[in-house]
């Protein structure tokens, strides 16, 4: 089904773009303190356009994402869907665990800084490989561990650029964790976003019982996801009503936990912290 009456929209994050092309390790987003967002080169002059990428997380617990591979965005995402958490660079959220895995961790906890609603009471991690890593298309595939719990809302998605929607974005899986057997894939681009996001729902397992495969398979004229090697849908220039097509340019990769949201909603009573969501690997073939 499609998700045009489920979600605002996969993040409606036209203030937090311009700060996520930032090459710099530490990438603030647009309600960041004044002076301190890095410069916003274009991905398909600047980033590194590949045929492969591979992450499988190896490395001593405590560290951080491979900087070589990763940016980690800091702030409150502009207060885009009212999500209420903060953002933190480096291993304080999103860290190796030493088995092979990255945690990113959702934590109730005020940061010190200021949201959009005031006080900061919840951090949490978003990472991106702009200016590191693009692709054009292939198979792109990770294999995760999702939170639960009403407030919850992981993602591994894709971005074509610095304008919104026109360049593109492709959510390769998307969970609101009060649905913890439903995950969505989805495309915005211009005259099908926020709320017009042409989409659909794969309904399993409890995906935040044990880790499963999330996948697109892309090439210049077609997209199908598929979960654990079960494809559920297919996107092509035809499903868009005489809109444009915009998925045949360079786009980089994010994973993020973000916590509450119009889309999910606030976490509430029953949601218990801290919430991890588990990336066992990122491969791009």
């Amino acid at each position: 089904m499609t998700m045009k009456s489920l979600k605002t929209s996969a993040r409606w994050r036209l203030l937090a773009i311009p700060a996520a092309l930032s090459v710099a390790a530490a990438v603030t987003l647009a309600a960041a303190p004044a002076g301190s967002a890095a410069p916003t080169p274009s991905p398909a002059k600047d980033a590194k356009v590949l045929d492969s990428f591979t992450d499988d997380f190896d490395g001593p617990a405590g560290s951080p994402a491979d900087g070589s591979k990763w940016n980690y965005e800091t702030g409150d995402n502009g207060g885009n869907n009212h999500e209420r958490q903060w953002y933190t660079a480096g291993a304080a959220n999103a860290a190796l665990d030493g088995q092979g895995h990255l945690v990113i961790t959702a934590k109730k906890e005020n940061s010190g800084n200021n949201c959009w609603y005031g006080a900061c009471e919840y951090t949490s991690a978003r990472l991106n490989t702009s200016g590191k890593f693009s692709t054009s298309g292939g198979h792109i595939e990770v294999r995760m561990k999702l939170p639960r719990g009403q407030g919850m809302w992981p993602a591994f998605w894709m971005l074509g650029g610095s304008n919104w929607p026109t360049d593109g974005e492709i959510d390769v899986m998307e969970n609101i964790g009060k649905e913890p057997t439903t995950v969505h894939g989805t495309i915005h681009g211009p005259g099908y976003s926020g709320a017009n996001g042409i989409g659909a729902a794969y309904n399993g397992p409890n995906f935040s019982d044990d880790f499963h495969t999330y996948a697109v398979d892309w090439n210049g004229e077609s997209i199908t996801w598929s979960v654990d090697g079960n494809a559920y849908e297919t996107r092509t220039p035809a499903d868009l009503n005489g809109n444009q097509w915009v998925y045949n340019h360079p786009f980089f990769l994010i994973l993020n936990l973000a916590v509450g949201g119009d889309w999910p909603g606030d976490p509430d009573g029953s949601t218990q912290f801290p919430q991890q969501l588990v990336v066992d690997y990122v491969h791009v073939s």
